[in-house]
């Protein structure tokens, strides 16, 4: 156990990077937990990272800026593609969902075969480079952030269908350079299962609360223990959202009106 990596310089951006991640990735979590559509963020993020990996393929030598326009133009065909399946086929979505996300990472398995850094590219998709983490790289997301959420709580239940996955498939991509692609699914999913007894504005706060509570504690430990610090606080945010999910009481029933209030 080492005490050394316990350093705001360290752990600051990296913690920041959570917390940008968790704005916007609680309450489309509650959203998609509703929907039963779970797995829409891994699809999604497979999209956008598919795009990464073709920029890194078939351009010489991409700017960030070029990289950044493959994922998003790739996520927003993947978000596109499956909200024409819900429509047309809702019954299925789920097992569409699954699909399309198997078919993304196989897609791009092929795309890195031969590249010698394939290896790298593929674990700093999924698992990302929390601790690595710039603080120049945050400020984009975080305009982003306050953007997607200012739509979201702005327009409420107005938001049609296509805008949500527009509004969600941006936010995936900028998720998923700074966090990788479990942290994007447990950021998501997690917190929204932890409460999902609760409602309203009670659960957002109590969400959010496994959010930071988790990010923040798994940084830690993973500076403590040398251990990868996606894993770790994969594992932080489950352990948080097990004990919310057991202690927290799920307090009085509101109606549907009063919960969109």
């Amino acid at each position: 156990m080492s005490f050394d990596g316990l350093e705001l310089g360290i752990l600051g951006p990296g913690c920041l990077a959570g917390l940008l991640v968790l704005t916007t990735h609680v309450p489309f979590g509650c959203e998609v937990l509703k929907r039963g559509i779970i797995f829409l963020d891994l699809a999604i993020a497979q999209f956008a990272g598919l795009g990464v990996i073709a920029a890194d393929r078939y351009l010489h030598d991409p700017h960030g800026w070029e990289v950044q326009a493959a994922a998003v133009t790739s996520a927003l065909f993947g978000a596109s593609l499956l909200n024409w399946t819900e429509r047309r086929w809702p019954e299925i979505q789920e097992a569409l969902i699954g699909t399309s996300f198997v078919m993304a990472a196989t897609l791009g398995i092929m795309l890195l075969a031969g590249n010698p850094h394939g290896g790298e590219h593929l674990r700093e998709l999924l698992v990302g480079q929390l601790l690595w983490v710039r603080l120049e790289q945050l400020w984009p997301v975080a305009i982003l952030s306050v953007a997607v959420l200012a739509i979201w709580f702005g327009l409420g239940e107005r938001l049609g269908r296509p805008a949500f996955y527009a509004l969600f498939a941006v936010s995936v991509t900028a998720s998923v350079s700074l966090v990788g692609l479990y942290l994007v699914f447990a950021s998501l999913v997690v917190p929204a299962l932890g409460t999902f007894r609760l409602q309203g504005r009670r659960r957002l706060a109590v969400a959010y609360g496994i959010g930071v509570a988790g990010y923040v504690v798994g940084l830690a430990v993973s500076a403590l223990l040398d251990l990868p610090s996606g894993a770790v606080v994969v594992w932080s945010l489950a352990a948080f959202a097990a004990l919310a999910a057991f202690t927290v009481p799920p307090g009085r029933k509101v109606s549907v009106q009063q919960s969109r209030d």
